[in-house]
């Protein structure tokens, strides 16, 4: 039980690492969640500081999930053990996600959790993972609007394992698409804002891909 305990806390500070605020603070000396929409995530540096950065948090934010999910969840992990090692994945790449969206480093006020739980995914489960990632880009590139695809790839994600389990893998472990439902239902909580704006017209375009407009 120990063990499980220790996972879930280095996934939890491994997640909590405040990307999106540090990048602000030493590239331009100003707190992300200030300007823009407010969001400690890629998404929101993408737009007030640049592609680059924005990038570059969007790759860390993943590496943060990704790390949990293949790597702390073996850390502590012996092979004389009962715990199936798909739980010890899935329960370090959850914390890792909480870790992101409320962090202990910041006032437990971080990101929307996309990037992060991109990461645990492609950890846990690559091709459906990649599946979402062209379900993401796919109606990114054709509306502009990042919310949209996120949450359209969250929902997609499950929607694949369901396909898989009836068709390709009947022997696909039902638990992955119990969290990765469970997972998509969190991401439409952090984005319900970024949904009614949608709804009503409203939510931020992405039309240029340059960015950068910190004042």
């Amino acid at each position: 039980m120990l063990n499980l305990v220790i996972i879930a806390l280095l996934a939890y500070l491994a997640g909590s690492f405040p990307t999106a605020i540090l990048v602000g603070k030493l590239s331009r000396g100003i707190d992300i969640r200030q300007h823009g929409s407010g969001n400690a995530g890629g998404t929101n540096v993408f737009r007030v500081l640049g592609w680059k950065l924005g990038v570059f948090v969007m790759l860390v934010d993943m590496l943060k999930g990704y790390l949990a999910t293949v790597y702390i969840s073996q850390v502590f992990f012996f092979p004389g053990e009962v715990y199936n090692p798909v739980y010890l994945e899935i329960l370090a790449g959850v914390f890792a996600i909480v870790g992101h969206i409320w962090t202990i480093f910041a006032g437990f006020k971080g990101g929307k959790g996309v990037g992060t739980a991109a990461g645990f995914l492609f950890g846990l489960i690559p091709l459906a993972a990649l599946g979402g990632m062209v379900i993401f880009f796919t109606l990114f590139f054709i509306f502009r609007y990042v919310s949209l695809g996120s949450v359209c790839a969250a929902i997609g994600i499950p929607s694949i394992l369901i396909i898989q389990k009836l068709t390709t893998n009947p022997e696909l472990e039902p638990v992955l698409i119990y969290i990765t439902s469970a997972i998509a239902l969190l991401i439409i909580y952090t984005h319900r804002s970024n949904i009614q704006r949608l709804l009503n017209g409203t939510e931020n375009k992405i039309t240029s891909l340059k960015g950068g407009n910190a004042k």
